[in-house]
């Protein structure tokens, strides 16, 4: 099995369906979709860039980074981890691994010091692909600040 990961919009046509089923998944888990705001430029440069995964042509996967405010690790350029996604299909397959990997290479490449990211602490996949690929708890920022079914992680890039 192939994976490609391409650069794309936010609003291009693959990426629509595979929003929707974490939107789907987030209400399995949490009763809710995700409401945090998200603005379709910010995924754009200089701001941001966003990613769509596929696996032997098929779309399978999202994530994506946008610049960010929050003062992590040390401080330094921030950017905040978004939409990481996979769909059923492809988990287990190292595809989030890969994405991830990819979106900590291009934020570093644009002068990017920390990511941060935060996830649901009923997303126990999550919490265990973060810890394992080098991200350490931070306190809550921004929209999940205060949250107590958010958990936030970081990582130094550089």
């Amino acid at each position: 099995m192939e994976l490609t990961i391409e650069r794309v919009a936010l609003t291009h046509p693959e990426v629509t369906p595979l929003v929707e089923a974490v939107q789907g998944f987030y209400v399995e888990r949490y009763g809710t979709p995700d409401e945090a705001p998200i603005d379709p430029t910010e995924f754009e440069d200089p701001v941001g860039q966003f990613y769509l995964g596929r696996l032997d042509g098929r779309p399978v996967a999202t994530g994506a980074w946008r610049r960010s405010t929050v003062v992590a690790l040390g401080g330094g350029r921030s950017a905040e981890v978004k939409r990481m996604y996979v769909a059923p299909a492809a988990q287990g397959l190292g595809v989030a691994r890969r994405m991830l990997a990819h979106i900590e290479e291009t934020a570093a490449a644009a002068g990017i010091d920390v990511l941060v990211l935060e996830t649901g602490l009923r997303q126990h996949e999550a919490i265990s692909l973060y810890a394992s690929s080098g991200f350490e708890p931070i306190p809550g920022f921004g929209y999940y600040r205060g949250s107590e079914l958010s958990r936030c992680f970081g990582k130094r890039l550089s």
